[in-house]
């Protein structure tokens, strides 16, 4: 299970909120939530990032995903929510485990809702970068 913090919850070393278990995935409340029901979605297979991850991993995640995320909405009466997935570092990941957040989300002034400010600038793709960079990521799959 890998010797993260995340890995010592799967192993049950140390305590969390459980909101859901199967036999390849773990769910539970972040203990330092964005938002009231901040849930963390963690595969069991222990893997850095999200392209290290195995396909049947990858599989289980988006199974249980969009179910957990209506549960999410559900429970808090969120009217929004993000899932945050980061890999590596310089992504801003801090536990190398792979783990999306689903983060509810109230409206301005709601209660319940704090954090996650998202900055987003775009660049600007021009067609001969976008046909050549098209064709290296095609190549590699």
């Amino acid at each position: 299970m890998g010797d993260t913090i995340f890995g010592k919850v799967i192993r049950g070393d140390i305590a969390c909120h459980k909101v859901y278990e199967d036999d390849r995935i773990l769910a539970f409340l972040d203990i330092g939530p964005l938002s009231r029901g901040h849930t963390l979605v963690v595969p069991k297979e222990p893997a850095e990032t999200l392209d290290k991850l195995s396909d049947d991993a990858a599989a289980a995640l988006g199974r249980v995903l969009p179910r957990l995320c209506r549960a999410v909405m559900q429970a808090t009466g969120a009217t929004a929510f993000n899932v945050l997935q980061n890999n590596g570092a310089s992504a801003h990941q801090a536990v190398m485990h792979v783990h999306f957040h689903i983060i509810p989300r109230f409206g301005p002034g709601a209660p319940g809702g704090r954090g996650l400010e998202i900055g987003w600038t775009p660049g600007k793709l021009t067609t001969e970068d976008g046909k050549a960079l098209a064709a290296r990521i095609v190549a590699a799959i």
